[in-house]
C-alpha cells in the first residue's frame, strides 16, 4: 500500500515507536508489527484501531493543545470552544467522525475486557434494552453467552440506520435474529419495559452528560420501567472520593475536555438516582474496569 508521506520522516517516526516497544525493528529501516502494534490492525479480534484514531483525530486533539488552559480558567468545555458546538451536535453534523466515534465505542471491550458479560447475572432476564448502545457490540457479546436472551439497541437515528448492515458479514443469522434496533433520543424517552424480565443497559453513557441531562435520562428510565419490575444496569466508573486511581482521573479529564460530563463518586451517583426517583439496589464489582450499578424505580 502506498501512502502520501515522506519516507525519511516515516522512518524516524517508526524508529521512535520501535524504541518505545510499539513495533519491532528487524534490520536497518525494516520494521514489523509486534504483539503490541498488532492491536492496531483491523483484522485483530481485539483491535483498538478506531479508538486510537479517534483520540488522535484533529477534532479531539485541538481542544487539548489549543484550549485546555482556557477551559480550566473559565470552566467551559474545550471541545466546544474549539468547534463552536457541543460534542454530540458535532457528531450529528460530521458523519465521518461520527462513524469513527461509533467504531471506537464498539472497541471499548477490547480495552476493558468482557467482565460486563461474565460477572453479571444476565441469565435472570429475557430481554436487554441497550440504551445508547451504538452498533450493538456489547449487546451481541451478551447474547452470544446467553442464547435465551433478546436485545433492542436504542440509539440516534444515524447510528442505527447502518448498524444492522454492519453485522451482516460478522455474526451468524441466528444471533442477529435476536437483535433489533430502534432509533430515538434518550433525552426525550426510552422504549417501555414489559415486565421484570427486562433490563435496561446503559454502558458508559451517563458519564458524558452533565447532571441535568443525566437526571432527564434517568427519569425517562424510571417512567418507562415503573410498575414493571424491570431493572436498570449502568456500566460506569465509580470514582474514589479521594486518592483516586490514574485511570479514573484520566477518564474524568477526557470528559472535561470534550463534554459537560464527569466521572462520579458513589455519593454523586446516588444523588442523581434520588432526584430521578430511582433506588440503587446493587453494586456489582467487575474484574475489569467499572461497576454495574443496578437500579429500580421507586414505588
Amino acid at each position: 500500500m502506498r501512502i502520501l508521506a515522506q519516507a525519511d520522516a516515516v522512518y524516524r517516526l517508526l524508529r521512535m515507536l520501535a524504541a518505545m516497544g510499539v513495533f519491532e525493528e528487524m534490520a536497518p529501516r525494516v520494521f514489523r508489527n509486534n504483539a503490541l502494534s498488532a492491536y492496531l490492525r483491523e483484522d485483530h479480534p481485539k483491535n483498538v484501531r478506531a479508538m486510537i484514531l479517534m483520540h488522535n483525530a484533529i477534532e479531539m486533539s485541538r481542544p487539548w493543545y489549543e484550549h485546555m488552559e482556557q477551559g480550566i480558567r473559565c470552566g467551559e468545555v474545550p471541545f466546544e470552544i474549539a468547534h463552536g458546538c457541543e460534542f454530540y451536535a458535532y457528531l450529528d453534523d460530521h458523519a465521518e467522525f461520527d462513524a469513527l466515534f461509533a467504531s471506537a465505542m464498539d472497541s471499548v471491550a477490547a480495552l476493558t475486557g468482557d467482565s460486563f458479560v461474565t460477572d453479571f447475572a444476565w441469565e435472570r432476564f429475557d430481554r436487554i434494552i441497550d440504551v445508547g448502545g451504538s452498533k450493538g457490540s456489547k449487546a451481541l457479546a451478551i447474547l452470544k453467552r446467553h442464547p435465551h436472551l433478546n436485545a433492542i439497541v436504542f440509539d440516534r437515528n444515524q447510528v442505527v440506520q447502518t448498524a444492522a448492515g454492519y453485522w451482516t458479514e460478522k455474526a451468524s443469522p441466528d444471533l442477529l435474529s435476536r437483535l433489533t434496533f430502534q432509533a430515538g433520543d434518550m433525552l426525550e424517552s426510552v422504549p417501555a419495559a414489559e415486565d421484570d424480565k427486562d433490563i435496561y443497559l446503559l454502558s458508559a453513557v451517563l458519564h458524558g452528560m452533565d447532571d441535568q441531562n443525566c437526571i432527564r435520562v434517568l427519569r425517562n428510565l424510571a417512567t418507562a420501567s415503573t410498575g414493571t419490575g424491570a431493572c436498570i444496569a449502568l456500566f460506569e466508573s465509580v470514582v474514589a472520593e479521594w486518592k483516586t486511581d490514574f485511570a479514573s482521573a484520566a477518564f474524568d479529564m477526557q470528559m472535561f475536555m470534550n463534554t459537560r460530563g464527569r466521572e462520579r463518586t458513589r455519593p454523586e451517583w446516588k444523588n442523581l438516582f434520588e432526584q430521578a426517583g430511582l433506588a440503587l439496589e446493587e453494586e456489582v464489582h467487575l474484574q475489569s474496569i467499572g461497576k454495574m450499578l443496578v437500579l429500580m424505580a421507586k414505588g
